[in-house]
């Protein structure tokens, strides 16, 4: 049988060494499948042999370098970042929806010389981009290049405390900041994942469907061929693909965001009760808070036992989860620190609060992020030690199960008042016609912000603004009720499915001052 070992693979682990390892057992398994292609764990470990020779040899580029990643979710998406990362050099990701700007300032900000590029995204990038001086274009000229390259041992060595992505925030706080990501972290967490939900064996099956440019996103389609599965590759989110692949594929485990269970539940139900999910052990969710009502159509709909909810970032990988038995007994709850963390909630100067108060969330824990690229201070104001401050807003119960109240930036002030929109977004998804909701703070000459709910209905349903104000004068403080409540057709996202409060308020601002 061929030997796929990594040299120095016993001293540190790097993100493909699952992969070669899983070749070694099965060889001639199909490892990844992505719009009726598919590749064997071999081929795979070809490809990944030969993307590390291209880029050392074949590019020039050298250990410690970073070279960009622009496209959408694909086959040769895995391949060309765990090659490059054999060869010491870490994908800046960027995605596929980038602006030109964004595009400019990711390639620059990184120094990528080189651009793995898909022939979509081509003409976007050789015009955003002039810095770059090599242009890889996935397809017919990727495949020359490889087939050119060596597939033998990259003579490059490679610790696993080497930066392997960097993908880059969201700039909600400023600047997009580079998240410099270690193989070692980031095989850490699929060794977590595979504790915590169960559903990485090499007899299981999973659906990939968020972008691959993000953490998690890679991180979900990486974990299941590191355990020697399958994965089956999305290009795109579209419930009805998405749900058909769980279907005929028999998936074991799909990460399915809040977004996308909208999407499913705006379907009638007659739609949905032409697929099937018994095969599902695993409903993971992340990204974003579920709302509670949501969590019980989804008990419904997949069956007990299935439903996981998980909470992290981009710099702690995940750092909490809420398992299927504690999915209707803890109500808004993003359940227990995952294996290997710790977290603290803190207030603002760094003491722990008492129980059931609401502070800052701190995480520690082997998984997390090695700092922000060319940005040492903000790395320094971000943490504290061995800890992350996230600048979300939590408490702890008496079981230490933690509630994400909301983020710090996303609070609204009103009266003097500190007010969560998760709370009052909560009370009104109760509704059965709501589908959607994003709260927010409009400028207001007295209050100085007052509380305003966009909310998104559903399909063929009607509620009126005075029966959702009514439901949260029921169930909230009266300076939480809304002022306002806009009834709009969709809620700004990002690419994850994330709700952006921040958009809704620059939208109210800039009303504000029209």
């Amino acid at each position: 049988m061929p030997d796929f070992t990594r040299r120095g693979a016993a001293r540190h682990m790097l993100i493909s060494d699952g992969i070669r390892a899983s070749a070694g057992r099965t060889p001639d398994k199909v490892a990844m499948r992505e719009s009726g292609r598919s590749l064997t764990y071999a081929r795979l470990v070809d490809r990944i042999a030969r993307v590390a020779n291209l880029v050392h040899a074949g590019l020039g580029l050298r250990h410690g370098e970073r070279a960009a990643v622009f496209s959408a979710n694909c086959l040769e998406y895995m391949e060309i970042v765990c090659g490059m990362a054999e060869a010491g050099v870490a994908a800046a990701t960027i995605g596929p929806a980038a602006a030109p700007p964004e595009i400019r300032f990711i390639v620059e900000d990184s120094g990528a010389r080189v651009m793995f590029v898909s022939a979509a995204l081509e003409e976007v990038a050789r015009a955003a981009a002039p810095s770059v001086e090599r242009f890889i274009v996935i397809g017919p000229a990727y495949e020359a290049l490889l087939a050119e390259a060596s597939a033998g041992p990259c003579p490059v060595e490679v610790t696993e405390h080497d930066i392997f992505s960097v993908p880059y925030t969201s700039g909600a706080t400023g600047r997009p900041k580079g998240v410099q990501l270690s193989h070692r972290g980031r095989v850490l967490s699929g060794y977590a994942m595979a504790a915590e939900h169960r559903c990485y064996t090499p007899e299981d099956r999973a659906v990939a469907t968020t972008p691959m440019f993000h953490g998690a996103g890679f991180l979900m389609a990486l974990t299941p061929i590191w355990f020697g599965g399958q994965v089956e590759i999305l290009p795109r989110f579209d419930i009805d693909s998405l749900m058909g692949t769980i279907t005929s594929f028999q998936a074991t485990s799909a990460y399915i965001v809040p977004a996308h269970f909208a999407a499913l539940f705006a379907l009638p139900e007659a739609k949905r009760a032409q697929w099937d999910m018994r095969s599902m052990k695993a409903a993971i969710s992340g990204t974003a808070p579920l709302p509670q009502a949501t969590k019980e159509r989804i008990v419904a709909y997949f069956g007990e036992g299935k439903l996981f909810e998980r909470y992290g970032t981009t710099e702690t990988s995940i750092a909490t989860s809420l398992g299927p038995k504690d999915q209707l007994r803890k109500q808004a709850c993003v359940g227990l620190p995952y294996p290997a963390t710790q977290i603290r909630i803190c207030d603002g100067d760094g003491q722990e609060v008492p129980q059931g108060e609401v502070g800052e969330l701190w995480v520690c824990s082997p998984y997390m992020f090695s700092g922000y690229l060319n940005m040492p201070e903000a790395t320094a104001a971000g943490t504290r030690g061995d800890w992350f401050v996230t600048g979300d807003l939590a408490r702890q119960d008496e079981e230490g199960f933690v509630y994400l109240v909301d983020r710090k930036n996303d609070m609204v002030i009103s009266g003097g008042e500190n007010i969560y929109p998760r709370e009052v977004e909560e009370v009104i998804l109760a509704h059965p016609a709501a589908a959607e909701c994003g709260v927010t703070g409009a400028p207001h000459p007295y209050f100085g912000e007052a509380v305003t709910a966009f909310v998104v209905l559903r399909p063929g349903m009607h509620v009126d603004a005075a029966t959702l104000t009514a439901l949260c004068r029921e169930k909230l403080s009266r300076y939480k009720v809304p002022k306002e409540i806009r009834f709009v057709e969709n809620l700004p996202r990002n690419s994850m499915g994330k709700v952006l409060r921040r958009e809704l308020r620059a939208r109210l601002i800039a009303e504000s001052k029209a």
